[in-house]
């Protein structure tokens, strides 16, 4: 466990750039415009799991910014969470779209930032949780630009699961299916404003997957009638028809076009693929509610997965 003393010290007197080691320096220029400099791309892991929410990446997982990501989540470099949330505010940006959605900007209604939950022991084991810390970072970027955004850490681990290193991806859905819940009471806090899933690192898309379909239950069972009724009763005739894959124990639900820690955010953006936030839900389009549309955002991906951007 970290003590106080040394976030402290990480904080003013940097050792060095967490991205290629010079010393006296966060993170240097260079290596901060690998993590920032480029615009955010649509990514989309191969294979795709099902349920996967549209996702946007700010970089590319190699080198400098592999490098940043692990100095903050597994060294304790607590002073990279500032530059990674700019970067994970930037991919935030671009899942809603060039422009935000005027529900946000111009109608009161907060972003909220839902981060994927680390694990009780991880967060023991490193003393902090990097997704929630990386979003309260980009949830100030935001509010800086104007975007009325906050955290809202809704999403709770249910039951114990395995260490993802070394698993394949269907192995990493086997091991996730059922694991997130949204937490009491979390479905009505869904219901103030847009909801954004982050995560520091996609690889799989397993977590971001598991995630939105814990949001995606939470909200279609919000409520027993109204619109909430409706689309519950819609996911359940989901549930009965052949349009289902099983994954081992874990059956969810394939759409034809599906969609997205401290805060969270739901976007109603575009439903077009590759533009917006995210894919529509069927039955649950254009309500302006917590599950119609659901997108994420990440500070980085593997560089395969940017390949979609070339089609």
């Amino acid at each position: 466990m970290r003590g106080w003393w040394q976030d402290f010290t990480d904080l003013v007197l940097p050792a060095e750039c967490g991205g290629c080691g010079r010393p006296r320096t966060v993170l240097c220029p260079e290596c901060r415009a690998v993590l920032s400099g480029a615009a955010p791309s649509r990514v989309r892991p191969v294979p795709e799991p099902p349920g996967l929410p549209v996702v946007h990446a700010a970089a590319r997982y190699a080198d400098e910014v592999r490098a940043v990501l692990l100095a903050h989540k597994e060294r304790g470099a607590l002073a990279l969470a500032a530059p990674l949330g700019t970067a994970l505010a930037g991919a935030v940006q671009a899942a809603l779209g060039e422009t935000p959605d005027a529900a946000v900007m111009g109608g009161g209604m907060p972003l909220l930032l839902v981060p994927v939950p680390s694990a009780r022991a991880a967060v023991r084991a490193r003393g902090h949780d990097p997704a929630r810390r990386i979003a309260l970072a980009a949830a100030g970027e935001l509010r800086r630009t104007g975007i009325p955004a906050r955290v809202l850490a809704v999403l709770r681990q249910r039951r114990a699961v395995a260490d993802q290193a070394g698993l394949n991806s269907r192995q990493r859905l086997d091991n996730l299916a059922g694991a997130l819940a949204v937490a009491p009471g979390g479905d009505r806090l869904l219901r103030g404003g847009s909801v954004v899933l982050v995560d520091d690192l996609m690889t799989t898309g397993a977590s971001l997957s598991e995630a939105a379909r814990a949001l995606r239950e939470a909200t279609a069972a919000e409520e027993g009638t109204g619109a909430y009724g409706r689309r519950a009763e819609e996911a359940a005739a989901h549930r009965r028809n052949p349009g289902l894959v099983s994954y081992g124990e874990a059956t969810t639900a394939v759409y034809a076009a599906a969609g997205r820690e401290s805060t969270g955010e739901r976007m109603a953006g575009s439903a077009e693929e590759g533009t917006g936030c995210g894919h529509a839900v069927p039955g649950m389009a254009g309500t302006g509610d917590p599950g119609d549309v659901i997108c994420a955002a990440v500070v980085a991906a593997p560089p395969d997965s940017f390949e979609i951007n070339r089609n």
